[in-house]
């Protein structure tokens, strides 16, 4: 079960990443669009008179700029979100990990419990179900005992 919460994690995170690289792509395409436009109204500029051409690179220069400053920020602002994401994710599992390695040091112990408490529990339920057994693999030398016994 543990694993395959992280496989479903895994997953979610793959999906996301590669929602992302989709968006990456479409803004990739849009700004060869207005690469293009740009391009084109640089054509028009170099038939207007010189002193017009100098002022109106000078606003779309600083209009470009503007624009690409506010998308840096909302793109920083995107990156810093998922990095605190991704760290507070990073330390669930990474509690996670010391819990389930904290469990498989105490299964000994509690395997032994769970034998006594088995055996009692299969003498006083035997009469109680018939049917189908359900049981893992490593049990199966004791469920054989506690059968013949």
């Amino acid at each position: 079960p543990f694993l395959r919460l992280l496989e479903a994690q895994l997953q979610d995170e793959r999906r996301e990443h590669k929602q992302e690289a989709e968006a990456l792509k479409n803004k990739i395409v849009a700004m060869k669009e207005e690469l293009e436009k740009q391009q084109e109204a640089f054509l028009q500029t170099l038939q207007l008179p010189p002193e017009t051409q100098v002022e109106f690179g000078l606003q779309q220069e600083i209009t470009r700029l503007t624009n690409e400053n506010l998308d840096l920020k909302e793109l920083l602002e995107k990156l810093e979100k998922n990095e605190k994401k991704l760290k507070k994710q990073l330390k669930i599992y990474m509690k996670k990990v010391q819990d389930f390695e904290a469990f498989q040091t105490m299964v000994p112990v509690e395997e032994k419990q769970e034998k006594r408490n088995m055996q009692v529990a299969v003498q006083r339920k035997e009469k109680d179900f018939q049917g189908m057994l359900e049981f893992n693999n490593e049990d199966e030398p004791l469920l054989i005992q506690n059968l013949i016994t």
